[in-house]
């Protein structure tokens, strides 16, 4: 569910989640790290002890965070309803409360999240494929620690802040001592990525009623269509080796909408999937056809004004 080509998810995910600017965070580093951080990381783990403790509760913590594939009960499972619906009301709760737990529900889960560390953003330190894969344990190590920082931040809503602590002291120690990391890769088209997401910081409540306004527009006159360029814009990423460079750009946007000007709600509703394929759309503009471009991209610049895309 949580790849690097399948960012936007992610990216839908952590928008709505408390701790997802943090994670978000977490993983923009690990994007950009290199070899001779490993044996830093590695330093700083916390013993075996330490850490299996620690991971019983976020076991726990994981079990009690509902997701959309498991309905808004943790106890309610997709097999369990194969229509895909949600669950209906129990007594006394209003709709109300279902449509919040709805929009909080996230699409992935803990166990997403860690196979994108380790074999996704971290496929570098792997040899080997197949059941033959490995890590030397150095890197193991490493991947461990990035784990429990990425986890510790993806939870913070249901984990102890003690547990939240420990996890993610030994990544925030290890950061001191790291080498300076490269730049953030956004691609040839990075001065108007960045402009994008500097003018999504500083929205006004204007800005966000037009965002709200194009969003709802834009799903009723494209359907189908908006999510085929979507997916053209995906796939020139992939095919252009810009995987990691669209991924970058869409755990930005999650940080850049780190305000309550764009609510939860239109992030939900709609908003962040418009503003989502608008970032991945600039990130391969020179390979879109275009009317996939400007399907992509015609909702946000009605709303914003054309001055960010340079």
């Amino acid at each position: 569910m949580y790849t690097l080509v399948s960012a936007p998810v992610l990216g839908f995910d952590l928008t709505r989640m408390g701790g997802g600017p943090a994670t978000a965070e977490v993983l923009l580093h690990a994007l950009r790290l290199t070899a001779p951080a490993l044996a830093i990381m590695a330093e700083h783990l916390l013993a075996d002890d330490a850490r299996a403790e620690l991971w019983l509760e976020v076991e726990t913590a994981a079990a009690r965070m509902p997701t959309v594939s498991r309905g808004l009960d943790p106890a309610v499972t997709s097999r369990d309803d194969p229509t895909g619906d949600p669950p209906a009301p129990r007594a006394g709760e209003s709709n109300a409360a279902l449509l919040r737990a709805l929009q909080l529900a996230p699409i992935g889960t803990v166990d997403a999240l860690l196979r994108l560390v380790r074999y996704d953003i971290l496929a570098w330190t792997w040899s080997g494929t197949g059941l033959a894969a490995s890590q030397e344990p150095l890197a193991s190590q490493a991947t461990a620690l990035l784990c429990d920082a990425a986890v510790a931040a993806y939870l913070r809503d249901v984990l102890s802040p003690r547990t939240r602590r420990r996890l993610a002291a030994p990544w925030i120690s290890a950061q001191r001592r790291l080498p300076e990391l490269p730049p953030i890769d956004l691609g040839p088209h990075q001065l108007a990525v960045t402009a994008l997401l500097e003018r999504l910081r500083t929205v006004s409540s204007t800005d966000a009623q037009r965002l709200t306004i194009a969003s709802d527009e834009a799903r009723a006159r494209e359907g189908v269509a908006w999510a085929g360029a979507v997916h053209a814009a995906s796939w020139a990423a992939h095919i252009s080796d810009r995987i990691r460079v669209a991924a970058s750009g869409q755990l930005l946007l999650v940080q850049a909408l780190d305000h309550d000007v764009i609510t939860l709600a239109d992030r939900a509703g709609g908003v962040w999937n418009m503003l989502s394929g608008a970032v991945q759309a600039v990130v391969v503009r020179d390979l879109l056809d275009e009317a996939t471009t400007h399907r992509l991209l015609a909702p946000v610049i009605g709303a914003l004004g054309p001055a960010w895309l340079m």
